[in-house]
């Protein structure tokens, strides 16, 4: 299927003038004041500012507080960074473990939409609501995984570069795929972003970034397919910032996912943290497609959630090269990690044998709202769960130094 897209080239005058400009030949009356003609649409009206008497000298470093008349280059305010001669390549360990996770990515994605295009039917996409239209959209973000991983392997090196593997899918149904899809596409676009910021060569996150951009809008997409309200956050997650949800987490959530690769494939160095599942989830496969719901959670403040979690040491990864691990101590925390903040909630009926906990959903609001609008709730659309056994406060800046303290985790809540 091929999408013709069509558009009209606007001409110059059509974009700024929208209509005919009057004439206006200059002259003033002898009585007249001198008045802009208020049909003039020119693009270029200069005004001249009244001069400032008494203008305070300015306070700080000129260069750095947004008020400085020192330009670095012509219409360029002072500070910032810029690469003169950018070079898209990894320039260290922490770049080639960082862009090796994410091609793992890339590659997982790439192979589930197209697994979930040749395994199921046309009546089986159409009894879920999947349209041919809604499949051809699946196809083409496969089409994109293709240039995502295209770009990382070319940055890496295609001879150190990671190898399409063999998958396992938990899903059986449509349903479950579109799910599925959209729990990987969101820890996937969380993960990427969150290691860019602390990659030693920012052209080569460049290069991510504009990948990853576009899984953010697969993964609203895939809960527009799933009927849910398509974003309803006021901002990305916070783990969005730090290096620990990128490599670590990330990673701990995708290696189940992999069977068995390549004998060359590189060993992922990153931590893998134990399983922890959530045994009461909310369950989002009961509604149809749809652009937008009115409806924002299906969960509420106080909801019990049950935990079950896995000992360290075990045995996993693809090929069963890897093994859970932690350094933290017994759990006592349900870390909630979302938006701009870190929020810990007690965990009550612990049982170490069993290795089981529970722990009540919290209220708290990002922000209060305004002009009577409602505030934004710190645990929405898919929230990022750990166990610790203590509760340091952490913020985007320092939230990896919750890496010593989690348990398990993290498990994805659900809430709407």
């Amino acid at each position: 299927m091929k999408l013709e897209v069509p558009f009209q080239l606007l001409s110059l005058a059509t974009l700024v003038f929208a209509s005919p400009l009057p004439h206006n030949d200059g002259s003033v009356g002898v009585h007249s004041e001198q008045t802009r003609d208020p049909n003039l649409r020119d693009p270029i009206f200069v005004s001249v500012p009244e001069p400032v008497k008494n203008n305070p000298p300015l306070q700080g470093n000129p260069a750095v507080n947004g008020t400085n008349t020192t330009f670095s280059a012509p219409f360029t305010p002072a500070g910032g960074l810029l690469s003169q001669n950018p070079k898209y390549r990894v320039k260290s360990n922490f770049d080639y473990q960082s862009l090796s996770v994410g091609l793992h990515q890339e590659l997982i994605e790439l192979d589930l939409f197209q697994d979930a295009l040749s395994r199921f039917s046309v009546d089986e996409w159409e009894a879920a609501g999947i349209t041919a239209e809604d499949r051809f959209l699946i196809e083409f973000m496969a089409d994109q995984e293709v240039g995502h991983a295209t770009a990382l392997t070319n940055m890496v090196g295609p001879e150190r570069a990671v190898k399409q593997c063999v998958y396992r899918y938990p899903y059986k149904t449509v349903r479950e795929f579109i799910l599925f899809s959209h729990l990987l596409t969101r820890w996937g676009e969380s993960g990427t972003l969150g290691f860019l910021p602390h990659l030693d060569n920012r052209n080569t996150a460049q290069i991510v970034l504009q990948a990853i951009t576009t899984e953010s809008r697969q993964e609203m997409i895939f809960r527009q397919f799933q009927g849910l309200f398509p974003m309803p956050m006021w901002f990305g997650k916070l783990l969005l910032l730090s290096m620990w949800r990128s490599q670590t987490t990330s990673w701990t959530l995708l290696q189940r996912y992999i069977k068995s690769c390549p004998a060359n494939n590189p060993t992922i160095q990153f931590q893998i943290f134990p399983d922890l599942l959530i045994t009461n989830a909310p369950n989002l496969l009961g509604h149809p497609p749809a652009i937008t719901r009115n409806t924002s959670g299906v969960t509420y403040p106080s909801r019990v959630i049950k935990f079950e979690w896995e000992a360290p040491g075990k045995v996993t990864g693809y090929d069963d090269k890897y093994r859970t691990a932690t350094t933290a101590g017994p759990p006592k925390f349900a870390a909630f990690v979302s938006q701009l903040n870190v929020t810990y909630t007690d965990l009550v009926d612990i049982d170490l044998a069993k290795r089981t906990a529970a722990t009540k959903q919290l209220g708290a609001l990002v922000f209060p709202g305004a002009n009577g609008r409602p505030g934004n709730s710190q645990v929405n659309e898919t929230v990022f769960v750990v166990l610790t056994d203590s509760k340091p406060f952490l913020t985007p800046g320092n939230i990896t130094l919750i890496n010593p303290h989690v348990v398990a985790g993290p498990a994805l809540y659900q809430s709407g």
